[in-house]
């Protein structure tokens, strides 16, 4: 990683006003058409959130915003953002992972595979890794289709970390769509980098 030149930025006053608040999060619920995607995920009898997680990391590491985190109130940059998505357990309680994030889907969907295996076989709530900044918080809520969504804040420390949560598909006009919520930190990303990372996220899910 390393750091932002802040003076720099053409977002610089953007960045000092919006790092001022106490909550400097927004979020906005996006449709995304996973058709193509779940079929694919069928056919080759793999996890389909495992698919769209990847996905979606493709389309996380491709804007730079949103590898941007605040380090007492100095802007760094990671050079690669992994998933930290939480996986549910038979007793319906649930853990979060830390999955690394690689290009290769094989080598993503093992490494899914393997956070998976132990999220499953230990009660502990957070990963080995936690402590690390360079993921995006995530969630999938299969249960029931939403049109908005609000994520928990800490409270006592500046949060930067991206969270976005992916509720049921349903079916729209022939096509199956589900819906997404991105939350953000408005002093690091706009609805621009919004946009360009839910236009790279369809691409990918269409991709399959």
């Amino acid at each position: 990683m390393h750091k932002l030149n802040i003076d720099n930025w053409n977002r610089k006053e953007h960045f000092y006003f919006f790092n001022q608040f106490t909550d400097p999060y927004f979020a906005v619920t996006v449709d995304f058409d996973v058709t193509d995607a779940l079929a694919h995920a069928e056919k080759y009898e793999i996890s389909f959130f495992a698919l769209y997680l990847y996905a979606c990391m493709k389309a996380v590491n491709s804007v730079e915003n949103f590898k941007y985190r605040i380090h007492d109130d100095k802007v760094i940059i990671h050079e690669v953002i992994h998933a930290s998505p939480t996986i549910a357990r038979k007793d319906n309680t649930f853990g979060c992972s830390f999955v690394y994030y690689d290009e290769d889907f094989d080598i993503f969907y093992a490494n899914f595979l393997k956070e998976k295996e132990r999220v499953l076989n230990t009660t502990d709530l957070f990963p080995p890794e936690e402590g690390t900044d360079a993921c995006i918080y995530c969630s999938a809520m299969p249960w029931f289709n939403f049109s908005g969504h609000k994520e928990p804040l800490f409270g006592t420390k500046k949060e930067s970390v991206p969270k976005l949560s992916f509720g049921k598909y349903v079916e729209k006009n022939g096509r199956l769509m589900m819906p997404v919520a991105i939350a953000v930190n408005h002093a690091l990303v706009d609805g621009y980098h919004v946009g360009l990372f839910t236009t790279s996220f369809q691409n990918e899910l269409n991709n399959f």
